[in-house]
């Protein structure tokens, strides 16, 4: 699959509450690699098999919450196409200057339907994961993969009003797939679509909420459902607050666990799900099938996962 035009979740801005607390969730339970901290006190993490620059960061605050998320695409030329479509479909463009965000280039930046911030950029500094690129073996030097041995960030999950329209942007202008929804059996109304420009079974999911710009949650990839038993295991040693897991999602197939960091952010690991292609179909669930569409393998439908959001 030739991937063009938007490439993955490339960073989310998380609003922490106490950094020093933060700081030890993220980067020594979870084991993410901390970068950089800038002059205004955000701190600046990447998953240790990325190769840009930085992918987390927090922002300290007096609330939780995310403050925006971006996008990389492929190339320059894609920000140039896809700001005349996006104001088209009627939202505002910001143009923000090279530099203006550490080690990226120029950025468009405009406002979701479901209220959220959004980003896209072509061009971040690689720094790498320690391997290099000629002859880089398949597995780093020991202390590398740490913590909860999270590879990536996989997929974010938001919640909002309108995510009728938040999906028609990602469908129409960016070209994403729609893999899978939730539907209410007897309203027909979308609760929850799942959206795709990869192979993934998503990269980024929208959840009906009666607030705009709600965050649910950024999810990072393990390898294996085994992977994530284990990262369950080092949650539980130190007594990270857990909402959901050891489980698998009948929605993407996933194996999960949920979290919450110290400021009640949710986190989640997530592995295996099914390859999805252009010509996949759409998978749709209804609340008939609520409790094991979320988790397959208890059939349960937690009120916290549906109502706790940041």
């Amino acid at each position: 699959m030739a991937l063009r035009g938007l490439l993955r979740v490339g960073e989310v801005c998380i609003r922490v509450m106490d950094m020093k607390k933060a700081r030890r969730h993220y980067g020594e339970i979870m084991g993410l690699h901390e970068v950089m901290e800038d002059h205004d006190g955000k701190v600046y993490f990447k998953c240790w098999d990325e190769h840009d620059h930085h992918s987390v960061i927090l922002n300290p605050s007096d609330r939780p919450g995310m403050d925006y998320f971006a996008f990389k695409v492929s190339s320059d030329s894609v920000l140039t196409d896809l700001a005349p479509k996006i104001e088209k479909f009627g939202l505002k463009v910001k143009h923000i200057e090279a530099g203006t965000y550490p080690k990226s280039g120029r950025r468009l930046e405009f406002v979701l339907p479901t209220g959220h911030t959004m980003q896209l950029y072509a061009d971040k500094e690689q720094i790498g994961n320690t391997m290099g690129t000629l002859n880089p073996g398949v597995t780093p030097d020991d202390g590398v993969i740490r913590g909860l041995a999270i590879n990536r960030i996989d997929h974010i999950l938001l919640g909002g009003t309108n995510i009728d329209e938040s999906m028609r942007l990602f469908l129409e202008v960016f070209d994403f797939d729609l893999s899978e929804k939730l539907v209410h059996h007897e309203a027909k109304i979308n609760l929850a679509v799942f959206m795709t420009c990869t192979t993934k079974p998503h990269d980024i999911a929208f959840v009906l909420q009666p607030e705009p710009n709600k965050y649910h949650h950024t999810s990072f990839w393990l390898e294996s459902a085994h992977d994530v038993v284990k990262a369950a295991d080092r949650i539980g040693k130190y007594r990270v607050p857990v909402d959901v897991g050891p489980n698998r999602h009948g929605i993407t197939r996933g194996a999960t666990i949920y979290f919450f960091d110290p400021s009640g952010n949710r986190c989640e690991v997530f592995a295996e799900g099914y390859v999805h292609y252009p010509d996949t179909p759409t998978l749709v669930w209804d609340t008939t099938e609520a409790g094991h569409a979320t988790f397959s393998q208890d059939n349960v439908l937690r009120e916290s996962f549906l109502n706790v959001l940041t």
